[in-house]
């Protein structure tokens, strides 16, 4: 049986993660869940495709991927089961835009089965599809085949120079998509009148309250302030530009 990883944006003070994991162990007796987090920001796209991206290479091959952050529930928007290395279940939003840089989907299925709720597709829908694949059990069942290219990107790309700022983490770090930060040299943020900041290796670095840039655990560049939120300190905003000078 695969093993299943489930990210969500449900939080654990109502009984939605409960239920969805309920459902997963209904239909698959024996599952094992990994839950990799479920109090990301409430329908924050960019900051669930960054913790999937962050998690994913320490995610075996073959895993079932179940991931619910899903803004346009009970919409047009389709609901998808992609195959690469591992088994992605979820909304057809982009939530899986990062992840996919890393482990491209060579085929896909549109999930056709039918909910009793319009709102509560985590429950409905995708915990069953990710029960039926965990259980290796035939693909096609699970609806129409799509073309893997048809599937919904956000609009980011990771860069080695000239990025963006992609989301924060819970103690207001700033990951940026630039992907290398040498010692010493500098990275500025908010375009050509914007602020300067130093690339250093750890926080130590640089005294309290300062500001300084390094290269993340998950190999992105962030900002951050030293004991302190760069995202309250300088008032950074998701979008903005960062440029490796």
């Amino acid at each position: 049986m695969r093993r299943v990883y489930f990210l969500s944006d449900f939080g654990l003070e109502d009984p939605y993660t409960g239920v969805v994991k309920a459902v997963l162990k209904g239909r698959a007796p024996g599952v094992e869940v990994v839950d990799l987090a479920h109090d990301l920001p409430p329908q924050d796209l960019r900051r669930a495709a960054y913790a999937l991206y962050e998690a994913l290479p320490f995610l075996e091959r073959g895993a079932v991927v179940l991931a619910v952050v899903d803004p346009g529930v009970g919409s047009e928007r389709r609901a998808i089961a992609a195959f690469g290395e591992r088994i992605y279940v979820g909304p057809d939003n982009g939530l899986f835009t990062l992840a996919w840089l890393l482990d491209p989907p060579r085929e896909a299925f549109l999930l056709s089965w039918p909910t009793s709720s319009a709102t509560f597709h985590g429950r409905d829908l995708f915990a069953p599809a990710a029960a039926h694949l965990a259980l290796r059990l035939p693909p096609k069942a699970l609806g129409p085949g799509l073309d893997p290219k048809d599937l919904v990107r956000l609009p980011l790309a990771l860069s080695e120079r000239e990025g963006e700022v992609l989301t924060f983490d819970r103690f207001g770090n700033a990951i940026t998509t630039l992907t290398q930060a040498p010692p010493g040299g500098w990275v500025r943020v908010g375009g050509s009148i914007g602020r300067r900041i130093p690339i250093r290796r750890t926080y130590a670095e640089v005294p309290p309250g300062e500001a300084l840039a390094y290269l993340g655990s998950a190999g992105l560049l962030e900002i951050a302030v030293n004991r302190g939120s760069a995202r309250e300190a300088l008032g950074l905003r998701e979008g903005e530009p960062v440029v490796l000078e």
